[in-house]
């Protein structure tokens, strides 16, 4: 999986990328700032000071005792991407729709697999060439929100730590993972 600064003419979009496994077609997805976001901070396992919607599902599900098996990138229609959330209680088991981008965050929550069809895979798969394959490197391209100029190796702990304090009050959670990274290169 990875998450890249999207190409296409909608400002602030994000490709989120699906790899195939024993495969070479990977699956791209344009998901909005948000999404990313929400993807992201799973990923780089950053704890909001308040759940966000997608952690709140996740509590919800386990509180009523469901669980997700696995996610579903079930259809395309005119270039629009459709997903199921497949949820179980043990006894019965629940299609939820829901778009790719968030089902992607609760599934990476819940640490499930993802899947597609050949039909979805064969009409929007792509295959990348090494210089074109999407960085993995989740924090240049989502959570960057430095501006020029503030160079987070030029503070000291004790004033980053007040920094990533300050961000996450604030519920700027790029902000706070740039901080959060910078202190972890020095310990």
């Amino acid at each position: 999986m990875g998450l890249s600064s999207s190409q296409s003419q909608t400002s602030g979009s994000f490709a989120l990328v699906l790899g195939e496994v024993e495969g070479e077609r990977r699956l791209p997805i344009i998901i909005g700032m948000f999404e990313a976001q929400a993807i992201a901070l799973e990923i780089e396992k950053i704890t909001p000071n308040r759940p966000m919607t997608h952690d709140l599902f996740k509590s919800f599900a386990e509180g009523f005792g469901f669980e997700i098996e696995h996610i579903i990138i079930s259809d395309l229609k005119e270039g629009v991407f459709f997903a199921k959330i497949v949820c179980s209680d043990g006894i019965k088991t629940v299609d939820i729709d829901a778009r790719p981008s968030d089902a992607i965050a609760i599934g990476i929550r819940f640490n499930v697999p993802f899947f597609t069809y050949e039909k979805v895979l064969s009409e929007a798969g792509i295959i990348l060439t090494d210089e074109e394959e999407i960085d993995d490197d989740f924090e240049d391209e989502v959570l960057a929100d430095k501006p020029k100029g503030d160079r987070l190796q030029d503070y000291s702990l004790d004033k980053l730590q007040q920094m990533l304090d300050e961000a996450l009050g604030n519920e700027d959670y790029e902000r706070a993972a740039k901080i959060r990274d910078e202190m972890n290169k020095r310990s």
